[in-house]
């Protein structure tokens, strides 16, 4: 009898472990019908490369002032003049160095500017915010030269400013009104 049991221990110890090794593949217990997944392809190992980022942009350069003379005590010597001072109005304007929100008087209203690097109709994007008049129609702007050139969405110019020193900007809008960009 003792060896009757054994038979049976082992005989079920064989179905269970068959049983296991078919409904491994899903827990369904699908057995042969299901599929493996296909192995994934290996990653391609290609060579890194590295190269040096270029430098950043340099600051805007700050007014230059002339340094004071001061009279010579001696009078056989003539004296000296200053030497020339670069005006604030030929510094030089970046874009970069416009991107952000800017202050705007016009017409006896205050307001403010967004201008970013997006590139828009005319220029790059710019939005007023509770702006009067023209500087209302304001969406794009660009640098010309020295000067920095607000737009309409059609490309349209709305106002032409010279900078004035640091970050004050002042000029006329195309009507003819008066307008301030500052930080």
């Amino acid at each position: 009898m003792t060896q009757m049991i054994r038979m049976g221990f082992g005989l079920a110890a064989v179905l269970a472990l068959a049983g296991c090794q078919s409904a491994s593949p899903s827990f369904g217990g699908g057995g042969s019908n299901v599929r493996s997944p296909a192995p994934l392809r290996a990653a391609p190992t290609g060579q890194v490369y590295s190269n040096q980022l270029p430098p950043p942009p340099p600051p805007p350069a700050a007014p230059v002032t002339a340094a004071p003379v001061t009279p010579t005590a001696d009078a056989s010597t003539p004296a000296q003049t200053p030497a020339p001072t670069q005006t604030a109005s030929a510094a030089p304007v970046t874009r970069e160095g416009l991107v952000g929100a800017w202050r705007v008087s016009s017409g006896g209203g205050n307001c403010q500017i967004f201008m970013a690097l997006t590139q828009w109709t005319g220029g790059y994007r710019a939005a007023s915010r509770g702006c009067p008049g023209q500087v209302a129609d304001v969406s794009a702007w660009d640098v010309s030269g020295n000067q920095v050139v607000l737009k309409d969405s059609g490309g349209s110019t709305v106002a032409t400013l010279n900078n004035t020193g640091g970050t004050r900007y002042e000029g006329t809008t195309s009507g003819g009104q008066s307008v301030s960009l500052y930080r």
